[in-house]
This record gives C-alpha cells, structure tokens and sequence, in this order.
C-alpha cells in the first residue's frame, strides 16, 4: 500500500534532465527528506540523467527503509540533454530491467513501467520482455506511461497491468478517458506534472489563472493543484517533487472541504 502522495524524481538531474544535479549532496538530502515525510513511493526511470537518477537514489537511501516502494520506467533513450527516443525492441528492455536492478540495489523492481509505446516495435514484443522479467521474478507489477485506452486494452490482452501514468493535471485534462477507465478497472494512475511541469505550464509559476482561486481558499497554487488531484479520483497517486519543499516550509493539508474542491472543477 502506497501513499496518496508521491515523490517524483525526475527533477534530481541535470539541465534537460541530463546529468548530475548541479548539487548532489543536497538531492541526496532532499529523497531523505521525502521519506521523512511519509513518502514510501518514488518514481524514476532509467532515462533521467540517463541512469544517474537511479544512482543518486540507490545512493541516498539505501539500505532501503521497509516499505518503500520505488517504481522505475524503461524503453526511452537518451541521445541528448531534452531529447527522448523510444526504444520498445525487446532484447534492449531486457536489458534495461537488469541494468535498473543493479543500480537501485534491488533484487526485484516493485512496479516497472514501459516508459513510451516505440511504434517501430509490436507492442506485444515489448511487453514480452517485461512478462519475462516478471516471470523471472526480476519484476513484480508492470505499468504503461502515456498511453490511450485502446493501447492499455492491448497491452492487458499480453500480461497484467496494474498502473497507467500519463501527463494530467487541473489544467491539462487530455488523459481523462485513461483516468476514468484506470478507476472503472481498480487500476492506479499516476499523473506526470501534476502541477504542469516546467515551462510555460508550470502552476508554480506566478500569473497563471489558479491564483485567485488559491488566495480565496488561503493556499498556495501547488496545494490547490494536487488537491484537487486527490479528491478527483481515489485511485490518482501524485508523484510531485514538489511536496518536500512545501512541507519543509510548514506547508502541509490543502484543508479543503469536498464543497470547496468541487468548486475549482466546476470552475
């Protein structure tokens, strides 16, 4: 059993999610803190960095505290800081489950998701890989990431799927068909920048639309946002690496009635 609220790794990089971070003592710090905290799921993937993101955890919390459970993601590669190329063949998958379990130090990888669906490769070949692994006892639960309904039904005809992880937040509701059919299935969902990410579409950002609905209720923008999250479906898990920061400020429950959480969605 997982916590509601996640810790995402992603951002314990480099520019361009390529590298180390630029400080590597204080990242180590941080995933310390977010266990702390009460986080016992964090999300990762072999393609941050690439492959410093999982060090950097392995080295910070290992020997792993007991029930924490860190899911990782393979089938994109890295060419460059900012670029992302789908690999799905199956001898490379393979690969990338057993080069994952030795960098987290782990004998099993608790909950492994096919980063991007490569449309060059079968989907079922793809998977395959990940069955075998599974069969192996390498891996124990498999996930999708940024896929459609008609792509999960697929993937299910091939092996168990227990978690979907697509881009979804107040502000970006693309993947709602995913989310509803996740709820419909009892299958997790764990939406990627819950609070919009980086750039243009960060809700961390000052001057976006969220703001005046926060002040009323007396939250920030980030607390409204994952909130909201968790009230929209009980099977949402927000892996925000935003939540050790906020907490450390003394920032904790968004203290929202459902009466209140229902009037940001209607609006």
């Amino acid at each position: 059993m997982v916590n509601r609220l996640g810790f995402g790794a992603m951002r314990l990089t480099g520019e361009g999610i390529w590298g180390w971070p630029p400080n590597r003592e204080n990242a180590k710090k941080v995933l310390r803190r977010a266990v702390e905290l009460g986080v016992n799921f964090i999300d990762t993937a072999d393609a941050y960095g690439p492959e410093t993101n999982e060090l950097l955890i392995a080295e910070a919390l290992y020997p792993y505290p007991k029930g924490l459970v860190i899911a990782t993601k393979g089938g994109n590669t890295r060419p460059g800081p900012g670029q992302w190329v789908p690999d799905g063949r199956p001898e490379y998958l393979a690969q990338c489950v057993d080069k994952s379990l030795k960098r987290l130090k782990l004998e099993r990888i608790d909950l492994y998701q096919l980063h991007r669906i490569d449309r060059k490769v079968p989907v079922e070949e793809s998977l395959g890989a990940l069955k075998a692994g599974q069969d192996a006892g390498k891996i124990r639960h498999v996930g999708l990431s940024e896929v459609t309904v008609a792509e999960i039904e697929q993937a299910k005809k091939v092996m168990p799927i227990v978690s979907i992880q697509n881009r979804y937040n107040i502000t970006d509701r693309d993947s709602e068909a995913a989310l509803n059919y996740c709820e419909k299935e009892k299958m997790g969902f764990i939406p990627w920048a819950p609070i919009g990410g980086s750039g243009t579409r960060s809700l961390s950002k000052a001057g976006n639309a969220l703001e005046a609905e926060a002040k009323r209720h007396n939250v920030s923008v980030v607390q409204l946002a994952l909130a909201w999250l968790l009230q929209k479906s009980p099977v949402n898990v927000a892996d925000s690496g935003h939540i050790v920061a906020r907490a450390s400020r003394g920032e904790h429950g968004c203290g929202k009635t459902p009466a209140q959480r229902r009037r940001v969605d209607e609006d």
